[in-house]
């Protein structure tokens, strides 16, 4: 029995492997007669298709990067210490020293004000900061004290010297004055321009910032001191050499591209003006360097210049800025905002601070529940930018919104792959079924409410809001007060001369950011895609992706449960992390460091009050 027993195992094993083997090579034969995947040509690219029967696409990339920013906040939350002793360790194993003196008072200042306290919140700090340390103290300070507009700090009073065009300087003056108390000696030079300033070589940079890698330790705590150094009232100007400015003289992309790393695009390309029917190579990197499928996934490479060469040629921070003034030295400058080359060390902009209406619409008022809000994509504004001319206007980011977004305007193409411009995208690409159907104008005139205010032609007209390149393009609309705007679903907001400082605000309405911008700001590592806001290009190639996958098209296919979470979840974490106490917390913090910078005997200044006392 035996014997028979294991011949019939066997036979049944082989049987078994055989019907295996024979389904596996008549899959295979299947598949090897199938034909090869098509390659269309979409209304701008060549990509390989998606299946024919548009209304069974694949699952959609923004679904993962959802998904994704989720999982990425909920780590974000995981990280959350309650005591000094767990924020002393965080900060300890991420920025490779102690903390600096006063960081106890600091701490129990962001406790009291019922703060988020993860040290990944502040990140920008450091990475504003560390090109410092490769400069000496000496020099920092000499800088400081010979700059206007500035704040002064001395015995815990605050000063300042200079001006602003606007009142930047008296509110961010009132800004620091709530945590003056708390500050050792300082100067804290202002940038009372919109254009960033600083531009340091690349290769400069990357040697302060080994230096202060080189410098990062842990100290023995008994090596350590706690103390501060006083400063003079004045200090004199013997001696002192000035930085050297450049002005409107010279192309701003020459003047920025030595910031960027020597094999970088930026640094290499020469894109004079786009032609939106034969665009460049370099128009079409994005797909490869910061996105999922055509949508942003990382949000802050997509505002790199250096790895954007076609942004020379389409965005007015670019082209020409309204102002140029600008340093290859490192110099201590604080500003509301800059580009990613820039080397400012950046605060919560005043606007943020003093709450202009004209930009928040108001403390009390941030827009009704989601479900009686309109769905519309409603922005107003100015084509503002920078030096807007007959012959570089078709570059500015403004004038390509309002043109990709009107409806009109895109039936005028006539089924050609771009408009003056603009590019349209490859439809079938991004998934845009109303462009496939031949539908993408209705579409638009839909859902899309967009206009100027005033068309901003340089030279000026007369004053006159109009401008003759444009007209054909543009009509003026009138205004709506911020407040009003809340009653639609999606707000696009795009960069003007610099930052948008609707931005907050539109992030504590419960309308939708649609964010697009080549800017950094205080708030960056604070905020989180997808999860918060929606990231645009911009070059808005996926912005009709992005409108049909929350509204739907025709009654289908509609994410609008997503849409009102990511507004949602952005509002309640923005009124977590974007108080105006958090402001302060954020504001107290970078000065003790800054005030550290600038210490003859930085290298010891420290917090070790929690190691001592075990």
């Amino acid at each position: 029995m035996i014997p028979l027993l294991q011949l019939l195992k066997r036979r049944y094993i082989f049987l078994v492997v055989s019907g295996i083997a024979l389904l596996v090579i008549g899959n295979f034969l299947y598949l090897d007669a199938l034909p090869a995947p098509r390659v269309v040509l979409g209304s701008a690219e060549t990509e390989e298709s998606h299946p024919p029967n548009h209304e069974e696409a694949a699952p959609h990339p923004i679904d993962g990067l959802i998904h994704e920013a989720q999982a990425k906040w909920d780590h974000l939350l995981s990280k959350r210490v309650d005591s000094l002793a767990d924020a002393t360790k965080q900060y300890r194993e991420r920025r490779g020293r102690h903390p600096p003196p006063g960081f106890d008072q600091w701490f129990a200042f962001a406790q009291q004000n019922n703060a988020v306290l993860v040290e990944d919140l502040f990140d920008q700090i450091y990475g504003d900061l560390s090109p410092y340390w490769g400069l000496d103290p000496q020099l920092i300070r000499r800088h400081a004290t010979h700059w206007a507009p500035r704040i002064v700090i001395r015995n815990h009073t605050l000063s300042s010297v200079g001006h602003t065009s606007v009142n930047w300087l008296e509110t961010w003056g009132d800004l620091i004055s709530t945590v003056q108390e708390f500050l050792p000696d300082m100067d804290i030079p202002l940038n009372g321009m919109d254009e960033s300033r600083i531009i340091v070589p690349w290769e400069t940079i990357s040697e302060y910032r080994a230096k202060d890698s080189d410098l990062q330790r842990h100290l023995d705590p008994k090596q350590t001191v706690d103390q501060y150094m006083t400063l003079p009232t004045e200090e004199g100007s013997a001696g002192y050499s000035p930085p050297i400015f450049q002005g409107a003289g010279k192309p701003f992309w020459d003047i920025m591209r030595g910031a960027c790393p020597p094999q970088s695009p930026g640094r290499t390309s020469n894109i004079q003006k786009v032609d939106f029917a034969n665009p460049p190579a370099e128009f079409f990197n994005y797909r490869n360097t910061f996105s999922e499928h055509g949508y942003v996934k990382d949000f802050e490479r997509s505002k790199d210049p250096c790895w954007r060469a076609e942004l020379q040629a389409l965005h007015g921070s670019f082209i020409e800025p309204t102002s140029i003034s600008t340093t290859h030295e490192l110099i201590p400058l604080f500003g509301g905002s800059k580009l990613t080359v820039n080397n400012e060390i950046l605060i919560p902009p005043s606007v943020y601070w003093e709450d202009n209406p004209n930009y928040s619409g108001g403390k009390d008022n941030h827009g009704s529940d989601w479900s009686s809000k309109q769905d519309i994509v409603f922005w107003r504004g100015i084509a503002s930018g920078g030096r807007n001319r007959a012959g570089t206007w078709t570059g500015y980011q403004r004038h390509r919104l309002v043109s990709m977004l009107n409806g009109t305007e895109v039936a005028l193409t006539n089924g050609a792959s771009n408009g003056i411009n603009f590019r349209l995208p490859d439809y079938q690409y991004y998934q845009v079924t109303a462009g496939l159907d031949g539908a993408l104008p209705e579409f638009l005139n839909e859902h899309c409410d967009l206009g100027f205010l005033e068309l901003c032609c340089f030279p000026h007209e007369d004053g006159n809001p109009h401008c003759s390149y444009t007209d054909a393009h543009f009509k003026l609309v009138p205004g709506m007060p911020m407040k009003e705007q809340y009653a639609f679903k999606y707000l696009p907001d795009v960069d003007g001369n610099s930052f948008s400082g609707r931005y907050r605000a539109f992030l504590l309405s419960t309308s939708l950011p649609l964010k697009a911008t080549v800017y950094k700001e205080w708030h960056d590592s604070r905020l989180i895609p997808w999860a918060h806001f929606v990231p645009m290009d911009s070059l808005y190639m996926d912005v009709y992706g992005i409108l049909q996958y929350f509204m739907g098209y025709k009654g289908r296919n509609s994410h609008d449960q997503q849409a009102e979470k990511i507004a949602m979840d952005g509002k309640s974490w923005t009124e977590k992390v974007l108080r105006p106490a958090d402001m302060q917390i954020y504001v107290y913090r970078l000065l003790l460091e800054y005030a550290r910078l600038c210490d003859d005997q930085r290298d010891r200044l420290a917090f070790v009050g929690d190691l001592m006392n075990n």
